[in-house]
């Protein structure tokens, strides 16, 4: 994985984020503790086109919770870190081959040390 740094790095937007890709790659919900703000909004990638809000820490956690419980592998490429802000750019697989994968990113916001949002893109077919 790609690691992209800006000059003046926010080290606990840096460690967050670690943290938060951890789970998904070890299938830990207990990571995620005491990293949710309690009035974290997170939109999902999908359905489209404008996916679905979601409003509050045991909310957002109970998403992820449903993320890491599936039999999918989520993998960050390259994670970008400015200040407060990331930008993870990850695929997820279902299978294998890459015909069973889509490729998306996570806008984050990191504030006080806890996620405070998380938006979520994926590159889909385009259709009339």
């Amino acid at each position: 994985m790609e690691r992209v740094k800006a000059n003046s790095i926010d080290h606990v937007t840096e460690k967050v984020i670690n943290r938060f890709n951890e789970t998904f790659r070890l299938r830990d919900v207990s990571l995620l503790d005491n990293l949710i703000a309690e009035d974290c909004i997170m939109e999902t990638a999908m359905p489209a086109p404008n996916g679905v809000k979601t409003v509050g820490r045991e909310a957002c956690l109970n998403f992820w919770k449903g993320l890491i419980e599936a039999k999918t592998d989520f993998a960050p490429e390259e994670i970008t870190i400015m200040g407060e802000k990331a930008i993870i750019i990850w695929r997820l697989r279902w299978g294998t081959g890459v015909e069973n994968s889509v490729k998306g990113c996570n806008l984050m916001t990191v504030k006080d040390g806890l996620i405070t949002e998380a938006i979520g893109f994926l590159k889909g077919t385009l259709s009339n």
